[in-house]
């Protein structure tokens, strides 16, 4: 992390409010920038999330914990609408999708633009530089200028660290720049929300401990962000929230001081420990 600079993200471009193919713009209430509720998703027979109530606070990091298949990485994926939820309402600021109605592809994309996402995988574009795979989601989804654009491109390969490497394709990146680099381009769009998705789980542990660096960072400036993580170091120490889910379920919510040294569920304390004795 040599050389990183941390710049505050813009802030959010302001919504029209408007009533749409089943979006409704409405401030959000209670102080929360996220709020799912009775949030549903079904594979066939099999019950993914059941009936998921979630608020989220500004500048919140929340990191969810749980065994695989417990419906973490699909929460992730239906609160930017990924997935789509079989019911349920999902709020980010002030819209909201209500998971029963139409929702038109255009609707979605405003949504989106509120939620940045970092994958396992790091998708980046293996044709285009470092620095073109930063830019130019914002030439095309914010209509700025590529000289606009590329100044952004570099304030944000700065904030991870990765300046020197803007000339270069992907591929000549180890596996903790290209997610580093995922990352910036994420942040590129001027999101509210950041949504993780275990993404150190492709990278051995020194090339994690890189992303987990510019993730700290970025919860130090005050990003909102919720991430699905397997990591209990960043759950315990960086996180504000835990929670922990299974079978689709939220099994235990808390602090994460709370959650990780004294959990009360015995869901909780028995995967607990199962990571602990690996």
């Amino acid at each position: 992390m040599d050389g990183a600079v941390l710049y505050l993200a813009d802030p959010p471009q302001s919504s029209q409010d408007r009533s749409n193919g089943g979006i409704m713009m409405e401030q959000g209430s209670n102080g929360t920038v996220i709020r799912l509720r009775a949030l549903s998703k079904h594979f066939g027979a099999h019950t993914v999330l059941d009936a998921i109530d979630l608020d989220v606070r500004p500048g919140e990091v929340l990191a969810i914990i749980g065994p695989s298949g417990s419906g973490k990485s699909t929460l992730l994926r239906c609160i930017n609408y990924l997935e789509r939820p079989d019911g349920g309402t999902i709020t980010i600021g002030p819209t909201t999708i209500d998971a029963s109605m139409p929702v038109e592809r255009a609707e979605l994309s405003k949504l989106r633009r509120r939620v940045g996402m970092v994958f396992q995988s790091f998708n980046l574009f293996p044709h285009m530089t470092v620095l073109r795979n930063v830019s130019i989601a914002q030439e095309r989804v914010l209509g700025r200028s590529r000289a606009e654009a590329e100044e952004r491109a570099m304030q944000l390969l700065s904030r991870v660290g990765l300046a020197d490497k803007a000339g270069q394709h992907p591929g000549r990146c180890s596996g903790g720049q290209q997610q580093r680099i995922a990352i910036a381009r994420a942040l590129a769009l001027d999101p509210e929300v950041m949504l993780f998705d275990e993404p150190t789980s492709a990278l051995d542990p020194e090339l994690g401990l890189e992303v987990l660096a510019v993730m700290r960072e970025l919860a130090d400036s005050g990003m909102t962000m919720i991430v699905v993580t397997h990591e209990m170091g960043f759950a315990e120490n960086v996180s504000d929230t835990v929670m922990m889910m299974a079978d689709g379920d939220i099994v235990e919510k808390g602090s994460s001081n709370q959650v990780m040294r004294q959990p009360q569920q015995e869901r909780t304390k028995r995967f607990l420990r199962a990571v602990h004795d690996r």
